[in-house]
């Protein structure tokens, strides 16, 4: 059997620290009025006025949700999602013991 080898990439601590602590929701203030959104949301409208309000950069400063945009947009691949879903199950005995 060939193992195949991952490229090698350095990880900062700081990013699986971010990862680890990201919040499941953000809340957002847009003219007096406060909502709460999936802290995945590209956009959001506000409640309020309506308005339609852009949530990430998309800049050249690299943001945590990119790197979850990346997994989701692997998980998309045939059989990945079963991947994914037997490792949380993994994790979850993991934690339980």
């Amino acid at each position: 059997m060939s193992l195949e080898p991952h490229p090698r990439v350095d990880i900062p601590s700081s990013l699986i620290n971010a990862i680890h602590s990201f919040p499941l929701e953000r809340e957002v203030e847009h003219c007096g009025s406060k909502f709460v959104v999936s802290s995945f949301d590209i956009y959001a409208t506000c409640p309020r006025c309506r308005d339609q309000l852009k949530l990430r950069s998309f800049s050249a400063v690299a943001e945590v949700e990119e790197v979850f945009d990346a997994v989701f947009e692997w998980m998309l691949q045939p059989g990945a999602r079963e991947l994914a879903e037997r490792r949380q199950q993994a994790i979850e005995s993991d934690s339980d013991e």
